[in-house]
């Protein structure tokens, strides 16, 4: 973890909310001046902290109506099958989250499809043919009461 103070939290907390700010803009809100503001950011950057910057595109606009989550258990945990397992959801776009969890899971996918038929060919053509996966539960997301892509910075 490196030194962050606060007014490192609130230029990150700013940029969660709005990464296309100006450099100008962001001085504004933290109470410096461009140039040691510009500096902080691009040391944030530098050390990993900033990752990247990117757009947030509505999904059911551009017709990826369909959210599952999916508990995958796999058959065994020899053999390097939880890394064989991971590398042959990577290739799978559909797939937008990957976890590996503790509890009667082995790991938690998050879907994004058009419609009932392409999680049936995701399903059937896809996941059924990786060797590793004993077990199947989907959840389909009716509704998001919440969803935050921010961290919870208290500074």
């Amino acid at each position: 973890m490196i030194n962050v103070d606060k007014i490192d939290f609130k230029i990150l907390k700013i940029l969660q909310e709005n990464g296309r700010i100006t450099n100008i803009q962001l001085s504004h809100e933290i109470g410096l001046s461009p140039a040691p503001t510009l500096e902080r950011v691009r040391k944030l950057e530098a050390s990993g902290l900033i990752k990247s910057y990117h757009a947030i595109v509505d999904a059911e606009m551009l017709g990826l109506g369909i959210k599952t989550f999916i508990q995958v258990t796999l058959n065994y945990h020899k053999n390097d099958a939880i890394r064989n397992f991971s590398k042959e959801i990577m290739d799978i776009d559909e797939i937008i989250e990957c976890h590996h969890v503790t509890g009667a899971a082995d790991f938690l996918l998050k879907v994004l499809v058009k419609d009932i038929a392409s999680y049936e060919r995701l399903i059937l053509d896809r996941l059924s043919k990786i060797q590793e996966i004993g077990h199947l539960q989907t959840m389909m997301i009716l509704s998001t009461a919440k969803s935050s892509k921010s961290l919870p910075l208290n500074y």
